[in-house]
């Protein structure tokens, strides 16, 4: 069932059209190819998943473009949001 959208292959993340609860499925087309991952937690409607893993520091995109910055390591079916995003990059303290 796709439930997300994506607009450009190099995407981190999808949005979901619809809530999805924890453990459910997140799909969504890419490339022709039907694709699905877990939320590993509850996720608003309208809200991003993330469907590659980042790296804290590291860019995620949405659209093909740049969005914002990773604050800590994000997970695949982690909601991506302003918990764990933000608009200025960090400098990440090892």
């Amino acid at each position: 069932m796709v439930n997300s959208v994506i607009m450009n292959e190099i995407d981190t993340v999808v949005t979901v059209t619809s809530k999805v609860s924890a453990g459910n499925d997140v799909g969504y087309i890419v490339n022709g190819k039907n694709n699905s991952i877990k939320a590993a937690s509850d996720i608003p409607k309208n809200h991003k998943v993330a469907v590659r893993n980042v790296i804290k520091g590291n860019e995620v995109y949405k659209y093909g473009e740049v969005i914002g910055y990773a604050t800590e390591d994000i997970n695949i079916g982690d909601h991506v949001h302003e918990n764990n995003l933000s608009s200025f990059r960090q400098e990440v303290k090892e």
